[in-house]
């Protein structure tokens, strides 16, 4: 069985790439529409984006838990721009008030002038590095140890957790990166490993890499892959309707696209970016997965396009390499997420989010010396 994911798009919505022609104000409404149809439809979560051209994650996260039944939501954790401490508070929070509906995505950023806007100066090695120390705390502390940690760049002392969290022993984390030292830290720290939607075979050689690495240390890894989809009643039509997406994008667009993409250190973005050349003339890198999103779009730039059964047929191809989790996205993101209910679910054999039931809670009197002395347990809703 797979589980797919849906996109909430908090940087923007629209029919075209490249253009502000067709675009689609963005506004909590919209988000609360798109958020709900992906819950009633069965997607499993929704990913959300970070960076200075988003909404905040975690406030989008916490503003969509109540009109929501089962949706799970992925949120940007930030080393270098918050305390894992305090990012294990938040994470318990979010996981407590959703009851069991967070999950977490480790993000180390990737354009230096963003970063250095966030006041993160360090090279692309020195991050992954301070993102280990930042993770094996953050892990620790939401397990419900106190921690005492002193590293080049994380230094905490009794370092807890009052509250813990619904998941046990911690919310599930997630995490990208193609480089050596992000697999490395994959291997050794996180639950399910993401990839953009390379071709079968450059999956495979990465999936391979960080199995092995986990195996290494004694642990295994979970995968995932995000990707865009297009997805029509025939070939013909999701073919013409990916013509469609780029049709307003100009030479000079993209050019100046690129050129900002190259500012990143990503290993990704740098993998991504050599699929299609800043060409048009050569988008189907492998069959049904079209590269044109990723002429004018940072991060994932592919598209797996098709009528259902096809775009079907691409999924169980990767699923078969170990891919468990499918997070997709198409544009507008209200209308497409309709379109992969109606038109692909039926042809895969999909791993449905049931509704969380009521849980046994602790009730605490009020701290007293920034302590506290349980008390007993009530049932809640």
């Amino acid at each position: 069985m797979v589980s797919i994911f849906w996109f909430l798009p908090t940087h923007g919505d629209g029919h075209y790439l490249g253009t502000a022609e067709g675009a689609r104000p963005v506004d909590h409404a919209y988000l609360q529409q798109v958020a709900q149809a992906a819950d009633r439809l069965g997607f499993g979560g929704v990913l959300i984006p970070t960076g200075r051209s988003c909404e905040d994650a975690w406030l989008v996260a916490a503003s969509l838990i109540p009109v929501t039944q089962r949706l799970r939501f992925l949120v940007a954790l930030r080393p270098g721009v918050i305390s894992p401490t305090q990012a294990a508070r938040q994470a318990a929070t979010l996981d407590r008030l959703s009851n069991g509906r967070a999950l977490f995505n480790l993000v180390t950023g990737g354009d230096p002038e963003e970063l250095a806007g966030d006041g993160v100066f360090l090279d692309h090695r020195e991050r992954y590095a301070e993102s280990a120390e930042f993770t094996r705390v953050w892990r620790r502390v939401l397990e419900g140890e106190t921690v005492d940690y002193e590293g080049k760049h994380v230094k905490v002392r009794g370092a807890r957790l009052m509250f813990k969290p619904v998941q046990q022993p911690r919310p599930p984390l997630w995490f990208g990166g193609s480089s050596e030292p992000a697999q490395d830290l994959a291997a050794e720290q996180v639950d399910v490993y993401l990839t953009w939607g390379e071709p079968p075979a450059l999956v495979k050689e990465k999936i391979d890499q960080v199995r092995a690495k986990a195996a290494a240390q004694g642990r295994s890894v979970r995968f995932g892959i995000r990707l865009h989809v297009i997805v029509r009643e025939t070939n013909e039509e999701a073919w013409q309707a990916a013509d469609k997406l780029i049709a307003n994008v100009d030479d000079a667009t993209i050019a100046k696209a690129q050129a900002a993409f190259q500012r990143a250190d990503s290993v990704g973005q740098r993998r991504m970016a050599a699929l299609h050349g800043g060409r048009r003339d050569k988008l189907e890198i492998s069959p049904n997965l079209w590269a044109g999103v990723g002429l004018v779009r940072s991060g994932a730039g592919t598209a797996l396009v098709g009528d259902g059964p096809t775009v079907a047929a691409r999924i169980k191809e990767y699923e078969a390499l170990g891919i468990e989790t499918f997070i997709l996205s198409g544009y507008p993101h209200l209308e497409e997420a309709y379109r992969v209910g109606e038109l692909l679910f039926p042809h895969l054999d999909l791993q449905v989010p049931l509704v969380p039931q009521p849980r046994v809670v602790q009730a605490h009197g009020e701290a007293v010396a920034n302590d506290f002395t349980p008390e007993k347990k009530v049932a809640r809703g």
